[in-house]
């Protein structure tokens, strides 16, 4: 039986690099910037990183958690109920409700735990959960971790008319629970919060928002897709990660009414049952933040780079994806094709990402960029031309 067992994973492994869709870790020599060193490479320009703000490597982050690591150890060796919380994740998670303007926020090892923890413990029996088809995986999770009492509802991609569809299938639920990314991962593009939320009063339904890719990208000091719609304050539920624009090093949360989160802490299970954040992940996760607000220009530097971006491309003849967020995906269809593009970018000294099935639908395949504010204008003007060379020679 164990012959067997693994005589069938070895042939998925081969029809994998068969087809030209097994994928490859690179490994890194040197900290994230605008460039990397990558094993048996020279260095090259980074352009596939969640680094939005550039602080992955900025040396008051990388200080505390030198420091923290000094005064904490390296963490509890439990969970947070036990002997697992240190006076370092209070100091965080105060810091993180009141730079999104909400009552309480809760840290978790990142936001796929965030996400897995929050959204069970929201809705039961005689619940229902309505999700945006192109949510995070973690979001997807999340919905299937819930008791099989709840209803489950799917609305197609940011299609308003669709939700409200849904809405009024949904009929009399004790609580309807609308889930969305806030900017969506594969697409770049930027969830309907307005439109979201006007339909949430309408139906007596509340609303989480996974800010992941928007915290630090959007608004104009970075506190996300709540802020780049004037929201801030009027979102039930917000989840989010510190393992993207703020540090990069990981760790999630979940933020929202006192209650939400007392809840949380009393029954969501990755809390429960898995350790705290380390508190040097937490002391830089809270510099990351604090050196948000005190040098709000470098959101401002990201919006004008992601333009000069999306303009330069264009100007070469290519089409990426429309957008306000960092996220630039240019579609090129198939699964291999993608994976070997990105291959061959890389040996022009580009590091980029192809994406393909099951990561984003059949056919439709995409180079994803992703700008950081660390990028230089001649990082930016040597990746379109190495982009559009690639491109064309495909």
């Amino acid at each position: 039986m164990g012959k067997t067992f693994y005589n069938k994973l070895n042939r998925q492994l081969e029809d994998m690099k068969s087809e030209g869709k097994y994928k490859e870790y690179q490994f890194l020599k040197t900290p994230m910037s605008n460039k990397t060193v990558i094993e048996n490479y020279d260095e090259v320009i980074v352009l596939c990183s969640n680094n939005y703000l550039g602080l992955s490597d900025k040396p008051e982050i990388i200080k505390a958690g030198q420091a923290a690591l000094e005064k904490y150890g390296v963490g509890a060796a439990s969970v947070r109920f036990i002997c697992g919380t240190f006076d370092i994740h209070r100091q965080l998670e105060e810091k993180t409700a009141e730079f999104l303007h909400t009552e309480a926020s809760l840290s978790y090892t990142s936001c796929w735990n965030a996400n897995t923890a929050v959204i069970p413990v929201l809705v039961g029996a005689g619940d229902c959960l309505i999700s945006d088809e192109l949510n995070h995986a973690s979001i997807i999770d999340g919905c299937r971790l819930t008791s099989k009492k709840v209803q489950r509802f799917v609305y197609n991609h940011s299609d308003m008319n669709d939700l409200e569809i849904k809405l009024k299938e949904a009929g009399e639920f004790d609580t309807k629970l609308i889930i969305t990314d806030g900017v969506f991962s594969m697409e770049g593009d930027i969830a309907k919060l307005p439109e979201i939320k006007a339909l949430a009063e309408k139906y007596n339904a509340i609303v989480l928002v996974d800010e992941s890719h928007a915290t630090g990208v959007l608004g104009n000091t970075g506190r996300g897709t709540v802020e780049f719609y004037n929201m801030l304050g009027e979102i039930d539920i917000i989840t989010g990660t510190y393992g993207k624009a703020l540090g990069g090093a990981g760790g999630g949360f979940v933020a929202g009414k006192q209650e939400v989160i007392d809840l949380c802490i009393q029954s969501s299970r990755p809390s429960l049952f898995s350790n705290s954040l380390p508190p040097v992940l937490a002391a830089m996760a809270l510099e990351a933040v604090d050196y948000l607000e005190s040098n709000p220009g470098i959101v401002k530097s990201l919006h004008e780079k992601t333009e000069y971006l999306r303009k330069g491309l264009k100007s070469v003849g290519l089409n990426p994806l429309d957008g306000e967020s960092a996220i630039v995906p240019i579609i090129v269809g198939e699964t291999a094709k993608a994976i070997s593009m990105a291959k061959a970018m890389l040996d022009k000294g580009v590091y980029v990402t192809g994406f393909g099935f099951p990561v984003v639908p059949e056919g439709t395949a995409r180079i994803r960029m992703q700008v950081s504010d660390a990028l230089t204008y001649d990082d930016l003007d040597y990746s379109i031309k190495v982009v559009k060379e690639i491109y064309d020679a495909y």
